[in-house]
């Protein structure tokens, strides 16, 4: 009897317990049960089919999901086993019919870049390798030059086998200096096709205008590339208050100080601000001077005017008084 009632309390135990071990694991839920097992059954349908983008779509999925080998720890296996061997292959196939860079993910109509498909397998390198041949493709393409500088973001090592963690991914050094390289020589490009802009900066008050327009926007455009050089973008900055300066130095720039305005404004450091808040105030006071001579001279007229009314008046008054015999 006792050792019913014995049996009896750890049957009732381990009933109570076991609910709480299934919520506990991830795995174990309805939901995640169903989605595994989906998976399973399409990656076993297309290991069949034998079409390598859609094979490589399924086990990627099963790769990547935590719950799979619960039901099936041997597709799991294949899965992570052949992986990269079939991304390199379809990488490969990609890149020589041109698919080099997309932004979308591996997808399963096969419109997928070798770049995507180096990314998938964890190879970095072949797509960094990838990504600096589409730089130097499009090398004056600053917005794409910035997705491939930004390119470690989201990027994570190897899992590592005792702890569970992923250490975030840093590309070899060699990789930004090849990125540098393009920024430089792209840096180098502009400047030399702003000097020819800022000859015009010795011209007349309309050439000045579009002088400085044209010299700024490649000075603009130099700086934002130079900001991933090692000094940053100095060299631009400096050079536009050398043309602020330039037009300050005219015989008379008082047409022009506008635009010597915009240079210094853009050159930031604080020599070009204190030059620009001094210009400030000259173009202030000239502006008060400029409206009160204009005040004067309207005034000026105005009396004159009235002068001349008063003398035809006083003309017409005394024709008037002539006539009638006053």
């Amino acid at each position: 009897m006792m050792i019913f009632q014995i049996l009896g309390s750890v049957l009732l135990i381990l009933a109570l317990a076991s609910p709480s071990v299934r919520a506990d694991d991830i795995c174990m839920g309805d939901e995640e049960e169903k989605a595994a097992k989906a998976a399973i059954a399409v990656a076993l349908k297309t290991e069949k089919s034998g079409k390598p983008v859609e094979f490589f779509v399924a086990y990627q999925s099963i790769a990547n999901d935590e719950c799979v080998d619960r039901f099936d720890k041997n597709i799991q296996a294949r899965a992570k086993a052949n992986l990269p061997k079939l991304g390199r292959e379809l990488a490969k196939a990609a890149e020589a019919k041109g698919a080099l860079y997309s932004k979308d993910q591996v997808r399963a109509d096969g419109q997928t870049s070798a770049f995507q498909y180096f990314e998938a397998i964890g190879d970095f390198n072949e797509a960094n390798r990838v990504m600096l041949k589409v730089v130097h493709a499009k090398l004056d393409d600053l917005e794409f030059f910035k997705t491939a500088w930004d390119m470690d973001r989201g990027r994570h090592g190897p899992r590592d086998p005792k702890t569970g963690e992923r250490k975030p991914y840093t590309s070899p050094v060699a990789y930004r200096q090849e990125l540098q390289k393009v920024a430089s020589a792209n840096a180098d490009r502009l400047m030399k096709a702003e000097e020819k802009d800022a000859a015009g900066l010795s011209g007349n008050s309309n050439d000045v205008a579009m002088a400085t327009m044209r010299s700024l926007d490649k000075l603009k455009k130099t700086s934002d590339w130079m900001k991933f050089l090692p000094d940053g973008d100095k060299p631009a900055k400096a050079r536009a208050e050398q043309r602020g300066d330039t037009i300050m130095k005219r015989a008379n720039p008082m047409f022009t100080q506008g635009n010597a305005m915009s240079y210094y404004k853009f050159a930031e450091s604080p020599k070009a601000k204190e030059k620009a808040a001094q210009l400030e105030k000259k173009m202030k006071e000239s502006e008060r001077t400029m409206k009160k001579s204009a005040e004067e001279a309207k005034g000026a007229v105005t009396t004159e005017k009235s002068e001349a009314d008063q003398k035809k008046f006083n003309k017409g008054k005394a024709d008037l008084e002539k006539e009638l015999g006053f």
